[in-house]
């Protein structure tokens, strides 16, 4: 069986894209790793599917690199308004359901290949202060830690302790080092849950970082550019003060199409 696929990446976050419109696709977990192992398949942070919908213009479900389902992610999001875009989907603003609801993205600066994407991400409602560590939910668990030199955490190994952590986190977490470089500005390293390493960018994590820095160090700023090793992202938002709730936030970002190709999954290896 050949299957047509396109890979995305934005800010160095990159993701297999399959229109299941097309092409037919059963989420196996097993066939989803192969595909996203960087020696044996075509190599990615995680997998998203394009289908239809009934109350919006598609349907996007995400599949991390190790095969698991997850309910969002944020870059991955904004790759995949630009895939839509690719493929005649959508006009001025996408609209989009998820497992952890509805989002809307809206495309400028497109082009055949990229385009800049700002993508609305869900209301956060509660962020858990554990004493030198932050806990939300940005669509997807996430734990925030500062540091003064983000350059030099552990990423791996204090990550992974932090992601297995069941005892504070039972769904596991993503953990995210995050650095105040001047107001307004965040450098930020993630340990991603699914893939089990750091990654060069995370939308969630970007968004986790902005929020927790804006309730912890910066409370004067409603938007924030965070850097990651893959590139730059914005955050900005709105906080209701008396909900303790922060609404209408956004992620924006580039977003590329980096090839089109078909490949047969019985071929991989194990």
């Amino acid at each position: 069986m050949q299957l047509e696929f396109a890979k995305y990446e934005g800010a160095g976050n990159d993701f297999i894209l399959i229109d299941t419109r097309r092409t037919a696709f059963v989420a196996d977990s097993k066939m989803i790793a192969r595909l996203c192992d960087r020696h044996f398949g075509i190599g990615a942070d995680g997998l998203m599917t394009l289908g239809r919908s009934d109350a919006y213009d598609c349907s996007m479900r995400y599949y991390n690199a190790d095969g698991s389902p997850g309910e969002m992610c944020g870059n991955g999001g904004r790759c995949f308004a630009l895939f839509a875009r690719h493929r005649g989907i959508g006009g001025p603003e996408l609209r989009f359901d998820s497992l952890d609801g509805p989002h809307t993205a809206q495309l400028t600066e497109t082009g055949p290949d990229r385009g800049s994407v700002t993508l609305g991400m869900i209301d956060v409602e509660r962020i858990a202060d554990g004493g030198g560590w932050w806990s939300l939910d940005t669509g997807v668990p996430h734990c925030v830690l500062l540091t003064d030199d983000v350059a030099q955490a552990d990423v791996a190994a204090t990550g992974r302790a932090l992601r297995y952590d069941t005892a504070r986190f039972p769904q596991g977490t993503n953990v995210d080092f995050v650095q105040a470089a001047a107001p307004g500005v965040l450098c930020v390293r993630t340990y991603e849950r699914g893939v089990e390493a750091e990654t060069l960018a995370c939308g969630t994590g970007a968004t986790a970082a902005a929020l927790v820095a804006h309730r912890v160090l910066q409370p004067d700023r409603s938007d924030f550019e965070v850097r990651m090793p893959g590139g730059t992202l914005r955050v900005d938002f709105a906080y209701d003060a008396a909900a303790d709730r922060y609404t209408a936030i956004r992620l924006t970002g580039p977003a590329r199409k980096v090839f089109e190709g078909r490949i047969d999954p019985d071929t991989l290896g194990a």
